[in-house]
């Protein structure tokens, strides 16, 4: 009967494990951070917002209309026989001086409609100009984070890789030396060995159970980590379905690219600078708008018995606005110029970086071709000395230092191997346009 409870407990964690383990592969989570990232989400919120500045601007092409109701009531002699006129309703009586000084109190309904049309506005020209390349910048930077967090979805997803190529490793490991224990004790009861190297056999067991211990946090760590990316709040563990293998990296481009997303949200940026500049300059010239009302008026609400109309047009200049437009002006000026080293200094540091992941995707592949020399030597060194051990012929103290060694070895392969990749993922990164 315990028999029974136990094995019923045993598949219930299985099954509960199982459930929580959910094999993905690179794609399924690259397609999932494209839908629901939140810094990607915010980046799209950010080009609306520069969206709605741009149509802001439609308001120096396209009229402004308004149409408003209103109802007074007056006694007021000047206002009283305005009413009269528009409602259109003087007669030859309304003239009595009398009349005229002292009227009734008289109600005026009046519905207007009103349009104003800018004809020449050139100042608010260049800032629709400006408007439109900030809604540019925003775009390629979007664009620009798309290419980041793909970058982090690549390294995201080989740390869970190298996490469980780890615990690989270490359960193989451990698997040795639970063997090398076994073999230690039967030679410690024939009398060939000592009763201390039985027991740092099994302090090399207790490191190893450590060690993996913390490789099982590291899967759920980057686990987590994706999770978090894909906007995933159920945390699963997540197990990839391919392992980690070494991309292949051919890089001929020198110079850092201007068509690459980030240096032309700069660019745009700057013309945006530019334009707000000639902007403020154009704010001394005159304006020219059009403007037209129609009106109906009555004494009853919502009628309209009475209806008259003006047009015209209007020149402005203010020519002197105390000396704002001129501090404006000088500080949009200002603000352009400092863009424009801003990019100039911006290109210069890509292009270190640039130079810099070269460099580093060299070495990395240098030191992909030493690691995996020196793990074949280890290897090989460690199946000798297991043998001779086996055969009673070698020092539990040298066998320990030959496992140690290539499972040191093996960690550092697996680990260079993502250093490789990593490096040639940064590389398309520095690269892509």
């Amino acid at each position: 009967m315990n028999y029974t409870i136990q094995i019923l407990a045993f598949l219930s964690i299985f099954i509960l494990n199982a459930q929580n383990d959910v094999l993905i592969t690179k794609g399924e989570v690259m397609s999932r951070v494209l839908e629901y990232n939140a810094t990607l989400k915010i980046s799209e919120k950010n080009i609306m917002a520069a969206e709605g500045d741009f149509r802001q601007t439609n308001a120096v092409l396209l009229p402004n209309i308004s149409l408003s109701h209103t109802g007074i009531a007056t006694n007021n002699p000047l206002m009283a026989f305005g009413v009269k006129l528009n409602q259109q309703i003087v007669t030859q009586a309304d003239f009595d001086p009398d009349r005229l000084n002292n009227p009734s109190q008289i109600e005026d309904y009046a519905t207007r409609f009103e349009i104003q049309q800018p004809l020449l506005n050139f100042d608010g020209f260049y800032q629709r100009k400006a408007a439109k390349a900030k809604l540019t910048a925003s775009e390629y930077q979007s664009g620009r984070t798309r290419d980041y967090l793909m970058l982090e979805v690549e390294k995201a997803y080989m740390q869970l890789q190298l996490a469980y190529k780890t615990v690989e490793v270490l359960e193989k490991t451990k698997e040795t030396a639970m063997e090398n224990k076994r073999l230690a004790e039967n030679s410690f009861k024939q009398g060939y060995l000592q009763r201390s190297d039985v027991l740092a056999v099994e302090v090399r067991v207790t490191e190893i159970d450590n060690q993996l211990q913390y490789a099982k946090s590291n899967i759920q760590n980057a686990s987590n980590y994706l999770s978090v990316m894909m906007n995933d709040s159920t945390y699963q563990i997540m197990v990839p379905t391919d392992s980690l293998k070494v991309f292949a990296n051919q890089f001929s481009l020198e110079n850092v690219s201007e068509n690459r997303k980030d240096i032309l949200a700069m660019e745009s940026a700057k013309e945006a600078y530019y334009q707000t500049y000639r902007s403020d300059r154009m704010s001394f010239l005159p304006k020219l708008n059009a403007f037209g009302t129609y009106e109906l008026h009555d004494d009853q609400v919502f009628q309209g018995s009475a209806s008259g109309y003006l047009f015209g047009a209007e020149l402005r200049w203010d020519v002197l606005n105390g000396t704002k437009r001129f501090g404006k002006a000088y500080k949009s000026k200002a603000e352009f110029e400092k863009a424009k080293l801003e990019l100039e200094q911006y290109k210069s540091e890509s292009q270190l970086e640039l130079n810099k992941a070269r460099r580093m995707l060299q070495d990395t592949k240098n030191n992909l071709e030493l690691t995996t020399h020196a793990l074949n030597q280890y290897e090989e060194a460690l199946r000798i000395r297991s043998n001779r051990f086996a055969q009673g012929l070698e020092k539990t103290t040298d066998l320990l230092l030959a496992e140690t060694q290539y499972a040191q070895k093996q960690l550092e392969y697996y680990f260079t191997i993502f250093q490789h990749n990593s490096a040639v993922a940064y590389m398309e990164f520095l690269t892509k346009e």
